[in-house]
């Protein structure tokens, strides 16, 4: 057995839990202007929250950062998703606005990955510090709070590439600055700005100041949470859905392309080999639901047919699911095309989840290389990428990806089955936990929530929901004995 730095673990965990006390004061700030009965129990919470963490990091203070390797790193960062759903659930919990612990677990998890899966039932009943808490949950998971903390971590006199590379999606980290704190703080100023700008065009709308601000933090990060109950629905505005519908699909974009398209390198973005799939993706999906619910008159007008396709499309793919519509009417041959974009979605370095364009269309050239090989058997072939060859090391890597990927969703839809839910509950339950969606298919789909799904499967969901999050790698190899070995 190796010796893990049990100190710097516990160090960053500590930091962590002192910075998650800052936005637990800011929503207790939410609950005081709002004059709600939930500022106690946030206030409460907090304080546990402060307590722990600076218990954690004074048992770490003398860590040796230096000894500290990739299995700190992805254990830590596991770690981290664990303990921000205990310490985050504890509002709900506390305040007695979600009394069972399973089901505070399940929707503070679901927050912090931001797969926008819900089990409650009357959301506009809560109080506005919880509903901004809640919101707040996903606003830091979406380009992953342990990003923010390494942006942070000077200011402890602490470095943590480890973090970075355990926590941040992405077949291929690329980096635009030298040092990762530097690259941590330009995408979280992306990520504040492009939330700050949707907040001002949605309050600009027919949304109120605290709606607008919820649904900001919740579209950045594509997760998805609304403050009503049948989401962006209850607003019925054409003005709402396609500013979303925008900021959806930015949220689905490599924020290292968007950082240099704010730089004024527009033609990056459109060279991209990826966003050029992804967007084709896109068009060509929409376009397709919205034939198919003119010509089925699901919708009386093409221009709302288009309204209700994209939004649709643009939500499920970006992982955000949202919902203006109820897709389960609209049949089979629709349900089959959003499995499909539930499982490839947005981009390597967004915020969404999935198995990302980038590895599917790597997947794609590999086997298009094999059909080629077949008939030259002896022609060296390689994967290209923006007119770069793709080494065999990260081909082979999204190949272990995808297999893991797809086996990991039989087993959660077996479990899940073998848990009673009815098959096509079961798979889009697995499909939208391991991508980080949000809605699934028949009982709980868009206009619907997961409080009456079995406890064990809210379990299941949850683990899936963390696995996809962190790319699996980080979370399944933590179960491996060699992890343990020197």
């Amino acid at each position: 057995m190796f010796q893990l730095n049990i100190r710097f673990i516990t160090k960053m965990l500590g930091i962590m839990l002192i910075i998650e006390t800052v936005f637990m004061l800011l929503a207790a700030l939410v609950a005081f202007l709002y004059e709600g009965g939930d500022a106690r129990p946030i206030v409460i919470s907090s304080g546990i929250t402060f307590v722990f963490g600076l218990l954690f990091y004074i048992l770490g203070y003398k860590a040796n950062e230096h000894a500290a390797g990739r299995r700190e790193g992805m254990l830590t960062v596991a770690l981290v998703w664990v303990l921000f759903s205990l310490f985050g659930l504890l509002p709900y919990y506390i305040g007695g606005y979600i009394p069972s612990f399973t089901d505070a677990f399940f929707e503070t998890m679901s927050g912090f990955t931001t797969t926008g899966s819900t089990i409650l039932s009357d959301i506009e009943s809560l109080p506005y510090g919880i509903l901004f808490w809640r919101s707040l949950t996903q606003w830091q998971g979406g380009i992953g709070m342990v990003v923010f903390t390494v942006a942070l971590l000077p200011l402890f006199g602490v470095g943590a590439t480890q973090l970075y590379d355990a926590e941040t999606s992405g077949i291929t980290h690329e980096r635009f600055r030298p040092r990762v704190t530097q690259v941590a703080k330009r995408l979280w100023g992306i990520y504040l700005f492009l939330t700050l700008l949707l907040m001002g065009l949605l309050w600009m709308g027919p949304m109120g100041f605290f709606d607008a601000m919820n649904h900001a933090l919740t579209c950045m990060s594509t997760g998805g949470y609304s403050t009503k109950n049948i989401s962006i629905a209850y607003w019925n505005s054409s003005y709402i859905d396609y500013v979303l519908t925008i900021f959806m699909f930015l949220g689905a974009t490599n924020f290292t392309l968007i950082f240099f398209f704010f730089k004024g390198d527009f033609k990056r973005l459109f060279r991209d080999e990826e966003f050029r799939w992804f967007f084709f993706l896109v068009s060509g999906a929409t376009a397709i639901i919205t034939c198919w619910l003119y010509i089925k008159e699901f919708e009386s007008s093409i221009l709302e047919a288009f309204r209700k396709a994209v939004f649709q499309v643009v939500s499920l793919v970006s992982t955000t699911g949202f919902a203006t519509a109820d897709y389960n009417p609209w049949g089979a041959f629709v349900w089959f095309i959003i499995l499909i974009l539930m499982v490839i979605c947005g981009c390597a370095g967004s915020t969404c989840g999935g198995l990302k364009m980038g590895r599917f269309v790597i997947l794609s050239k590999s086997i298009a290389s094999e059909f080629q090989k077949q008939t030259h058997p002896h022609a060296v072939i390689p994967v290209r990428i923006n007119g770069h060859a793709v080494t065999g090391h990260v081909v082979n890597r999204v190949l272990a990806f995808a297999s893991i990927y797809f086996v990991l969703l039989i087993l959660g839809c077996l479990l899940l089955s073998l848990d009673g839910m009815p098959f096509p509950e079961a798979i889009g339950s697995a499909v939208t936990s391991i991508g980080n969606v949000g809605p699934g298919l028949g009982a709980v789909g868009p206009i619907h929530n997961f409080s009456e799904i079995p406890d064990l499967s809210k379990w299941v969901m949850s683990f899936l929901m963390m696995t996809g999050r962190l790319e699996l790698f980080t979370v399944l190899t933590l179960f491996l004995p060699g992890f343990w070995r020197q």
